[in-house]
């Protein structure tokens, strides 16, 4: 590969990258060796994901300081966690797992965030946004309490300061350690442009890069005339120019306790190596403020951030799919949410960051006065949304349903027990592929089942869908409406009577019933579709003490399965995800490791009908 124009080329060679075993190997180049690294990097990284897929933008917008990171500490000695591994890449490459690059986020492969059982440079977990600077706490606390040395950094996205976990752990820096390196990596994105008053906050960028040229023209005339005098008047101006100029941007973090230096250019590797050493030596908390491009050395990916977050592969080599005329749940429940929001103007929509991925990029078009993108906060979401029904207003919260786990107190508290009418919309409900275990939707129904006033649908079709949406507008109390990753089915829901009277009967939650289908045909077994876990439908009391099976994509433990074993006394077989964390793959590979694929569920079925009294494998 080339590099020309800082853009990364279709034909760039990487000698330098192929030779880095370990951050070591990186502190051993000569710096003027590093921008030719860093574009090494950057065709690496775009080399991989053309055919894997993943987190592009962002990894390619920390390079430099990834590299200045890997210069300036000593790792793993030093403890680095990262908020979100969306923007690992490069460390990976750079901490020994570069040759296998090529099995990012496929089965048995490397991981697509950053996690401890990988590598001893994983220092923690980074799946989800906005917990790294509370767990660099931890470390520096343990840290201190042994007399430890080590340094510890954390690397926030601007983003991600929003969250509430973020804001919590800044206000206990100052009472908790005297040692600790937050980086603020802003971007002025998340997954879509950031929002609030954290986003504004930070935008002022101009400002600063103009108080960083003042100051260092104001400190160069004090150098050169070594007056004491004019060295008292250049700090007194320092702080006025300060003041003016970045305003409430570094007081914020100061009152707090932390010492500010910034904004960087986070492209320039020599200015962060330097930033970083006098992080690491100076007396107390330091937040290191820098700038960078997401996307930055790759064309397509600067100029729409957004679109390439997290994408799909694109190499020819890897066989994309074509792309599909059919619809998305994403689509299809936005497309039903403007439907009703045209009938009914007190509709409220509420998202936490991820807007398109919910499929609400038109709803937020259309009726802007009628959304709101709250960032990376999914407990203020449920919060938010409760005043606004308590108000009269009708709120519908779209989140993945990994994300929306931080939030279970939130929809007990303010939603459940008032018994508010909000709507909570769960896409990627189940497993979600490539992600991982950070991201599968695997846990929800074992979270809210038990939560009094809540009604949970899990619809298996494009109507059934819409019909949950529009009759929890109507609802009285809360009600949560599940559905997966992928194209909704058209149709209607496949029902089978099955051959034998009596015989067990397949009970299937949502789209399963598409999974349980050929089994059900080929063992003659009876197949009833299930769309509503709380309250369950009436028809299953009157299968009596007929043997059943339940199908659920999600865990098996407390789940459908579970609230079925509660009101049963016939025999039961239950299957769902088992009870370990399941890891990245394509569903197809994920469902056949898990015995879910129509392989092992006949296996399983047939096993579990052939157990019973006067009972066939079929």
């Amino acid at each position: 590969m080339r590099a020309s124009d800082n853009n990364v080329q279709a034909d760039f060679s990487t000698p330098l990258l192929d030779a880095i075993a370990t951050p070591v190997d990186v502190k051993a180049l000569p710096e003027e060796a590093l921008p030719q690294l860093a574009q090494e990097i950057r065709a690496r990284m775009v080399a991989v994901v053309s055919k894997t897929g993943g987190h592009l933008a962002p990894s390619l917008g920390v390079v430099e300081l990834t590299l200045a990171l890997c210069r300036v500490f000593d790792f793993p000695s030093d403890k680095l966690i990262w908020d979100v591994g969306h923007q690992t890449y490069a460390w990976k490459m750079l901490t020994g797992r570069n040759a296998r690059m090529e099995t990012l986020r496929r089965f048995g492969g490397v991981r697509g965030f950053p996690f401890p059982g990988e590598s001893p440079y994983d220092t923690a977990v980074g799946g989800h946004a906005g917990v790294a600077l509370a767990t660099a706490l931890g470390f520096a606390a343990a840290r201190d309490a042994r007399g430890g040395n080590e340094n510890v950094i954390a690397v926030v996205g601007d983003a991600s300061l929003t969250n509430g976990v973020s804001l919590e752990a800044l206000n206990a820096v100052c009472h908790t350690t005297e040692r600790l390196i937050l980086v603020v990596n802003d971007n002025g994105m998340s997954i879509s442009r950031n929002v609030g008053a954290f986003a504004r906050l930070f935008a002022r960028r101009l400002t600063g890069f103009r108080y960083n040229r003042i100051r260092a023209a104001a400190a160069a005339a004090g150098h050169r005339l070594r007056l004491n005098r004019l060295k008292a008047f250049y700090r007194g101006f320092k702080s006025i120019v300060k003041s003016i100029l970045l305003r409430n941007r570094s007081v914020i973090f100061e009152d707090l306790g932390l010492r500010y230096i910034g904004p960087i250019d986070g492209h320039n590797i020599p200015a962060l190596c330097d930033a970083l050493r006098a992080a690491a030596s100076g007396q107390g908390p330091v937040v290191l403020h820098i700038d960078t491009v997401k996307g930055k050395g790759y064309p397509p990916a600067e100029h729409n951030p957004s679109k390439w977050h997290g994408v799909g592969p694109w190499a020819a080599e890897a066989k994309p799919t074509a792309k599909s005329d059919a619809t998305t749940w994403s689509e299809a429940f936005g497309a039903v949410l403007c439907a009703q929001a045209e009938r009914d103007s007190s509709i409220e929509v509420i998202t936490a960051a991820m807007r398109d991925g919910t499929g609400l990029t038109d709803f937020f078009r259309r009726f802007p006065a009628q959304a709101h993108d709250v960032g990376i906060c999914e407990e203020y979401s449920i919060a938010f949304a409760a005043g606004l029904a308590a108000a009269g207003r009708r709120p519908v919260v779209a989140l993945y349903s990994t994300f929306a786990q931080r939030a279970v107190d939130n929809l007990m508290h303010d939603v459940c027990l008032p018994n508010l009418p909000v709507v909570l919309c769960l896409d990627r409900a189940g497993v979600v592929g490539a992600d991982g275990p950070t991201h599968h939707g695997l846990y929800d129904l074992a979270m809210l089942r038990a939560l009094p006033n809540l009604e949970i649908r899990v619809p298996a079709t494009r109507a059934a869908l819409e019909a949950a949406l529009v009759e929890a507008l109507t609802r009285r109390g809360p009600t949560v409406i599940r559905y997966p990753r992928g194209y909704v089915p058209e149709g209607p829901a496949p029902r089978l009577e099955g051959s034998t009277p009596g015989a067990p009967v397949i009970l299937a939650l949502g789209h399963t019933v598409f999974w349980a289908e050929p089994i059900a045909k080929s063992l003659g077994l009876a197949l009833l579709p299930v769309e509503s876990v709380k309250p369950l439908p009436d028809f299953i009391r009157g299968l009596g003490a007929r043997p059943l099976i339940t199908l659920e994509d999600a865990a098996a433990s407390g789940g459908f399965g579970s609230a079925i074993a509660e009101i049963h006394r016939g025999p039961l077989l239950i299957l769902g995800w088992p009870d370990r964390f399941v890891p990245q793959g394509t569903e197809a590979e994920l469902r056949a490791a898990c015995g879910l694929d129509t392989a092992g569920l006949r296996m399983r079925i047939a096993a579990f009908v052939g157990g019973l009294p006067g009972g066939s494998h079929g």
